[in-house]
């Protein structure tokens, strides 16, 4: 990962933004996969977009893409994309779904790009330097205790039943517990708006660009067993601003 990279990050979500605000709020067609989630033009549309720019400029490197399936998945680096990350709430008309690009290099997440095209805020994070919101540094705030954390969640249609009575532990625990919100979550937990999020059933496209943006702001995010999440996580993620509460969170879980 280089500046070259971090420029070709940007490029890439502002060719997504392009093919999804026209869309936004506007008459659209929608499928249902046969994972029972929705699918929209705009989704395909932005990782067409950004597909067509990763093969004229990076064609040796891998993609993972929800919309368009995996490419030179082999690669050591890998550009891993999520079109719209909460397109229930795009088809919804309401802005805090976002565009997800990351990239992997020997398994690990060390780029990973939080874009909200309608709003306008874009959340960067690279392996050992701060995140940035819109070109100034984001900060996660302090908050070391569970009773005094404000937990999101998408919603329980994610966990399965064992996974919800964890999270209804934790729930328990916490000071208030926020539904809805998927990739923007993590966002606002990068900029000290959140203190925990916790979800189970996230594919690769769905987390991989969120860990630079939580680490680079000071945050710490793993999976429920304490790993650092990787390529080949489980898809149960836990993010904290504030790395003290991880423990706690995960004595809830677990």
């Amino acid at each position: 990962m280089n500046e070259a990279d971090i420029a070709l990050a940007h490029r890439l979500a502002d060719a997504a933004g392009a093919a999804i605000r026209p869309y936004f709020r506007a008459r659209f067609d929608i499928e249902t996969k046969a994972d029972a989630s929705p699918v929209t033009q705009a989704d395909r549309a932005a990782e067409a977009a950004i597909r067509a720019i990763l093969e004229a400029e990076r064609p040796e490197d891998g993609i993972i893409g929800e919309e368009y399936g995996n490419a030179r998945e082999g690669a050591d680096r890998l550009w891993v994309l999520d079109p719209i990350d909460g397109t229930r709430s795009f088809i919804a008309g309401r802005p805090i779904f976002g565009t997800l690009i990351a990239l992997i290099e020997g398994g690990a997440p060390v780029l990973g790009v939080i874009d909200q095209p309608i709003i306008g805020e874009r959340w960067i994070g690279a392996a050992g330097r701060p995140t940035l919101l819109n070109g100034a540094p984001a900060r996660a705030r302090a908050c070391p205790a569970l009773d005094r954390a404000h937990l999101a969640t998408t919603g329980p249609r994610l966990f399965t039943e064992a996974e919800k009575a964890a999270f209804d532990r934790l729930s328990d625990a916490a000071r208030d517990t926020l539904w809805g919100g998927d990739c923007y979550n993590y966002a606002l937990l990068a900029s000290g708006h959140l203190d925990l999020v916790v979800e189970g059933g996230l594919k690769l496209y769905d987390l991989a660009a969120l860990v630079p943006v939580v680490e680079g702001a000071g945050g710490a995010m793993r999976d429920w067993a304490g790993r650092p999440l990787t390529r080949d996580s489980s898809g149960q993620v836990i993010a904290t601003g504030d790395p003290r509460l991880l423990d706690a969170a995960l004595e809830k879980l677990n």
